[in-house]
């Protein structure tokens, strides 16, 4: 039989070409017991997206949180771009609380 019309097989990228994406980054997020998650996002990624994946991962309602980075609250319409992320940067996550009197 001939091979007439058959496609040579693609090359898959090699992991390291993969991980090299500068479209994606690799963020920790960590909670107030220090467990850690692990995500993958695109620089792009509106972060309230990833505040859903958190909340569907630990299993919490995604209202009761909020995520800061250095210290500051990120809001949902942000993105990695907008605060300048970089692969490995770690968020924090909290309980939200309503104050007092």
């Amino acid at each position: 039989m001939s091979e007439r019309g058959s496609n040579p097989p693609e090359e898959k990228p090699k992991a390291e070409e993969a991980a090299a994406d500068p479209n994606t980054l690799n963020i920790k997020i960590t909670n107030t017991n220090n467990e850690e998650v692990f995500f993958k996002i695109k620089r792009t990624t509106k972060l309230n997206k990833l505040k859903s994946a958190y909340a569907d991962r630990v299993g919490t309602d995604v209202a009761s949180i909020r995520l800061l980075f250095d210290g500051h609250r990120i809001l949902d319409h942000q993105t990695a771009n907008d605060l300048d992320l970089e692969d490995g940067d770690a968020i924090e996550v909290q309980l939200e609380q309503v104050g007092g009197y």
